[in-house]
């Protein structure tokens, strides 16, 4: 992989010059289009959150026994609600996602082009929402947009040290990806344990994970687009746009769900 400070000091003048400003559009699309994908599962999250939920017992989905199916006092599970989150259908919205990066992903970089990236990307985005639906109905509002503005903050500073720092951070990869799966594993275990200090465990050590991960990823689209600029290759640059979008979506989320864990309140 190329490192962008060996080819900015071999640049002077003008073409110096150009490969700044690319890398600066390259990473503004990066953060654009990351943000859109956040605000896409943000929407989702909440309008999907409000069309399962009712404070009329008269709309509500009913038990075997004809009862108004209620999830805490004063709030009960529309016919919607019901299927979301107390049937089988809760483990598909749950793994779909991860099963469309592992396994969809790579695929649709290779096949589609730029804008068919970013579309399943905003898919994507859209099914993650749906699976993160169930946050408002167990915490209150007000801890999901404290919890989101420290990720945001913490976020922030981390891919800023990714962007700026010149140690090379490539050796971090392999140890981190290696930690996720770790963490996954753990996490399919941990549903049918159920175990507080499991779970405590995993979100401490997930925080961890995913923050070297939004350094690491933050300089990976950084050195890969220098790498790819000097060759000219537009297209590939475009579609790298949109997968360093996700790789950095995908740890914000993280960061964010294990925050929620510690500074969430439930209703």
């Amino acid at each position: 992989m190329a490192q962008y400070e060996t080819v900015r000091q071999a640049q002077t003048g003008a073409a110096g010059a150009r490969i700044d400003a690319g890398l600066r559009a390259h990473m503004n699309k990066v953060y654009g289009t990351m943000s859109a994908g956040m605000l896409i599962t943000a929407l989702a999250a909440w309008a999907i959150a409000g069309l399962s939920t009712t404070s009329d017992p008269a709309a509500a989905a009913m038990t075997a026994e004809g009862q108004a199916l209620a999830f805490r006092d004063g709030q009960f599970l529309t016919g919607l609600g019901a299927v979301l989150y107390t049937t089988p259908l809760r483990w598909v919205i749950m793994f779909a996602p991860l099963a469309f990066v592992l396994f969809g992903w790579g695929a649709l970089m290779r096949r589609a082009s730029a804008a068919g990236v970013q579309l399943g990307f905003f898919i994507f985005a859209t099914a993650i929402g749906v699976s993160l639906s169930s946050i408002f109905l167990v915490f209150t509002s007000y801890s999901i947009t404290q919890t989101f503005l420290v990720t945001a903050i913490a976020f922030a500073g981390l891919s800023l040290w990714g962007y700026t720092t010149q140690k090379d951070l490539s050796g971090w990869g392999t140890f981190l990806i290696m930690g996720v799966i770790g963490l996954i594993v753990a996490m399919v275990i941990n549903i049918f344990m159920a175990s507080p200090a499991m779970m405590f465990a995993i979100s401490s050590i997930g925080i961890l994970i995913f923050a070297g991960l939004t350094a690491f990823y933050t300089q990976q689209i950084k050195n890969d687009y220098v790498a790819h600029a000097m060759a000219g290759d537009q297209e590939y640059l475009d579609k790298a746009a949109i997968d360093g979008a996700l790789m950095l979506y995908i740890s914000f989320l993280n960061m964010f769900q294990f925050l929620l864990m510690f500074l969430g309140q439930q209703e």
